[in-house]
């Protein structure tokens, strides 16, 4: 088993300010619940397999549960990418995550899902836009048959204002997301589909540096719960994602 991880003051003092107050019984040690939940996640283990280091398995997965519907792990992620300076080159774009039989079966009571039939089964679509140093500020959860199209239509709004190109592949090719994007005051990379009767121009220059966003695709698989997804819950995975980001790419920004 790999190396147990354990946050550096530095980095709990970073994350720290968004950790919810405790009432009543004081909580048990945030550097080492989180530190447990890290470790889960990166290495894909089953909750009950977390190294004893950590303590009780139960109080991980209680912790990760209950601060993931109460949006914890999302905050510090926006909070974080919030303190970078606004990008004026973004790339975007979306991958599927396989959505194990244990995320895939049936599950009791309202909580939506996000997982949806494509040709390769069962799955999860991330879309992500990320600034030119590969670092994600934007992440959306789908079901796996969502359109990159749509995926971008939606995560559209949450720009950052200083976004002055927008680079995508192929997938985002379509008269109205280009006018959508060009509304913001932003100039959109996308090459044309084949066969398109006005195919739009485009810097191949400038394309050339989509590949940042699938650079940052590919680390953040390097978390085996991420890379396959275990939970059923939509809103816990997201937080599993969040994390991932937030720890691969932004806890140890200055």
């Amino acid at each position: 088993m790999d190396d147990l991880i354990w946050l550096t003051d530095a980095q709990m003092a970073r994350i720290e300010p968004h950790f919810p107050l405790s009432h009543g019984v004081p909580r048990v040690d945030d550097r080492k619940v989180i530190s447990g939940i890290v470790f889960v996640i990166k290495n894909g283990l089953r909750w009950r397999d977390a190294p004893k280091a950590y303590g009780p398995n139960k109080t991980l997965y209680n912790r990760f549960i209950r601060w993931s519907r109460m949006g914890v792990f999302d905050r510090i992620f926006a909070d974080l990418a919030a303190q970078a300076d606004e990008p004026e080159e973004v790339a975007i774009d979306a991958t599927h995550l396989k959505a194990h039989r244990t995320a895939a079966s049936l599950l009791k009571g309202g909580c939506p899902r996000r997982i949806g039939r494509t040709k390769g089964g069962l799955n999860s679509k991330l879309h992500a836009v990320c600034d030119a140093k590969g670092r994600p500020i934007i992440l959306l959860l789908t079901e796996g048959q969502t359109s990159d199209y749509r995926g971008a239509a939606t995560m559209l709004p949450a720009l950052p204002n200083a976004t002055r190109t927008l680079i995508g592949d192929k997938g985002y090719d379509g008269d109205r997301l280009r006018d959508a994007i060009r509304a913001r005051g932003i100039k959109p990379c996308i090459p044309p589909r084949k066969g398109r009767k006005s195919p739009a121009t485009y810097c191949r220059w400038t394309y050339k540096r989509r590949n940042v966003v699938e650079r940052m695709f590919g680390r953040l698989k390097d978390w085996r719960r991420i890379a396959t997804r275990y939970d059923r819950c939509a809103e816990t995975f997201f937080a599993a994602i969040v994390i991932a980001a937030t720890f691969a790419f932004w806890i140890n920004e200055s």
